[in-house]
This record gives structure tokens, sequence and C-alpha cells, in this order.
């Protein structure tokens, strides 16, 4: 067996493993929330239409290569369908299933370096799951001033790409000696953003770009990461109940169907509109949220959210 096939066996075993997970932290929520009000334990978690709407919309754009956190953010800020100290939680175990997936599939297509690919996401994995641990602790008002940081971010980093201002890569598929160890750094600290809400499919085109890759292999490479560090990192959301069960579900039933679509049917997309869209939005929602931390009693903002 080669290095790919080992990852492709390591990448089903987290599946399986962050499955059985997922459920038990499903069904121990729904138990929870049965004994709090008094209903049937087996019943009152499943996701909303609007819930799999954008489980459905944002991974099928992030498929093509956009992102899923900030639109994500966006759609449940606007919408306000859950509160936003349970977001970070909600998008890292939400959309993991559908990543997975990604994974897999965009893996096999683009032939990157199997030495250069695992240890990129190795070095993420590492990043997320010490972000992870921070960031399941942190109050409503610190959660919402870092997500709208983040959301600012990740909307300049949209709008980097979509301008070109940075060099389109080169043709290489692989890294060696400072630019592995850069690649490394960067993946590390992008592994850590995510946390917050910041997606890393944007930062991880740039990086790839700067590193002199063909920009092909940023898909690999990106959702090959997000594949291994969501599970890791959702773990502990899970346990530390930091999540919104029926929203996490909507995201991981809509978004599965939409990345099959996405890649096996519609492949490619004008997406320069799409682009400037979702900037606009990501930018009102950070400014907005930014503004409600902002005006957050004190008193509210210190009760930790998990």
């Amino acid at each position: 067996m080669t290095a790919k096939d080992w990852l492709f066996v390591a990448l089903g075993l987290v599946a399986v493993v962050y499955l059985a997970v997922f459920i038990l932290g499903v069904r121990a929520a729904s138990r929870k929330r049965a004994v709090a009000h008094g209903v049937n334990p087996d019943g009152g978690v499943a996701p909303s239409p609007l819930m799999l709407a954008i489980g459905f919309v944002t991974n099928f754009f992030d498929t093509l290569g956009i992102g899923s956190f900030a639109t994500t953010t966006a759609a449940y800020k606007l919408k306000r369908v859950i509160p936003v100290r349970l977001i970070p939680g909600t998008l890292n175990v939400g959309h993991t299933i559908p990543t997975i997936a990604q994974a897999f599939i965009y893996t096999k297509i683009v032939p990157v370096d199997s030495f250069t690919l695992i240890a990129m996401i190795a070095a993420s994995c590492l990043g997320s799951w010490l972000g992870a641990g921070v960031v399941a602790r942190w109050p409503r008002r610190t959660v919402q001033m870092a997500m709208g940081l983040a959301l600012l971010g990740a909307a300049a980093l949209l709008a980097v790409k979509v301008l070109n201002i940075l060099p389109s890569g080169g043709q290489t598929l692989d890294l060696t000696g400072a630019r592995l160890a850069a690649g490394l750094v960067g993946n590390f600290f992008l592994g850590m953003l995510m946390m917050i809400g910041i997606g890393l499919y944007a930062p991880c085109m740039i990086l790839i770009a700067l590193l002199g890759m063909n920009p092909a292999a940023a898909f690999p490479i990106m959702m090959g990461s997000c594949a291994f560090l969501m599970p890791t990192s959702s773990v502990r959301f899970v346990r530390s109940e930091a999540f919104h069960v029926r929203a996490a579900l909507g995201l991981a039933i809509g978004g599965l169907p939409a990345v099959l679509i996405a890649a096996y049917l519609v492949k490619s997309l004008p997406l320069a509109a799409v682009y400037w869209l979702v900037i606009v939005v990501v930018v009102y929602t950070a400014v907005n949220m930014l503004m409600t931390a902002r005006h957050e009693d004190e008193p509210a903002a210190a009760t930790p959210h998990a």
C-alpha cells in the first residue's frame, strides 16, 4: 500500500470514530433536553428546513472552493438561527462529515506529493487541537469579538483571492526544505484560527500560492487538513456541549448531497459575483457582531458558554 492509501484508511477510521462520538453526543444532548423540558428524549433534534438549506448551500459552494465557515456564520447571525456563543462549535461539528467526503474525492483526483500532504495535515490538526481547548472555554462576549474579527479577516482574504493581488502559484505539487517548514508553520496557525470561526480554505489557497505550488494542490491539502482536524477539535466541542445539536445535524445532513452534486455534476462555476456577494454579507455580519459584543452587558458576558 502507498502512503496515500494509508491516508485513505486513516480518513475512514476517523470518519467512523467521529460518527460514533457525534451520535453519542446528539443522544446525550437530547436526553439532557428531555430532563430539562419534560419532552420525548428521542425527538426534538430534527433540523429545521432552514438549517438543512444552510447546510446544503454552504457546503455546495464550499466544495467549489469558497469555504463554508464565513457563509454559515453569516446565515446563522442574519437569521438568528442559533446563539452566537455556539457558532464555533456548531461549524466544526456540523461541517465535519461533508468535509471528509470532500477530502476523499479531491485527494483521489489531485496528485499531491504524499509526504507534503500528510505533513501539512498533521500540522493543522495539532493547531486545531490546541485551539479548540481554548475556544470551548471562552465567554460569550469573547466569542463574539473573536468571530467578528475573524469574519473581517475572512472577507479580506476572499477579496485578495478575487482580485488576484498575490502570486498565482507555480506548478510544483510538493514542498521541501524551507518552503516545507513555512508551509507547516502556516497550516498550524490556520488550524488554530479555524477554532474561532475563520475557515481554512481561502487562507490555505493563499498560502499554497505564496509557496509556489500548483493552485490545484490547495484542494486536497485544505480539504484533507479540515477532514482530520475538524473531527479532532469537534470531539472537544461535543464533550463540552458547546454546539447546537439541530443546527449541526442540518449542516451534516444537508451538506453531504451538496458535496456530491458540486464535485461530480457541477465541478466548477463562474464564482466572481458569488465571491463579492459573500464578502459584502460577511463584512456586514462581522460589523454587526462586533457592535453586539461592544454593547454586551458585562455580567452576561462573564458567563462561560460551555
